[in-house]
């Protein structure tokens, strides 16, 4: 049991999973904040320009069911936003690679040793002579 204990420990702190979960945080609180955006901005506003339809609200009776496809609309237009989103988080990145990757490295000045400036010297000494 230890050995296996061991084993889960080695993965679960692998940098890979770290990293997973870290985003996967980081998602779950942008997909809020994607949700607020479309919910209290963006539905509204083309609700405005569709003549005042609220979204949420739409719905269908179907014998004693409900069918609240306004929810469902609201599902599909936060999707369609937060791949948006990311699309475009995803190519400045990529746009922001490639120019890191276009620059040349600089070049580092190395100093030479003491003693290469001293057999230098004498070289120089020996031609002038």
């Amino acid at each position: 049991m230890k050995n296996f204990i061991d084993e889960f420990k080695a993965f679960s702190m692998k940098g890979n999973v770290m990293d997973l979960a870290v985003a996967v945080v980081i998602g779950a609180a942008f997909g809020k904040i994607v949700s607020s955006l479309v919910t209290n901005i963006i539905t509204p506003v083309i609700g405005v320009l569709l003549g005042g339809v609220n979204f949420s609200g739409l719905a269908v009776i179907v014998g004693e069911a409900e069918v609240t496809y306004g929810v469902f609309l609201q599902s599909v237009f936060d999707f369609i936003i937060v791949a948006f989103v990311i699309f475009l988080a995803v190519k400045a990145l990529t746009r922001l690679q490639k120019k890191e990757e276009a620059k040349p490295p600089e070049e580092k000045i190395v100093e030479p040793p003491e003693e290469v400036k001293l057999l230098r010297e004498i070289r120089d000494n020996l031609r002038r002579s």
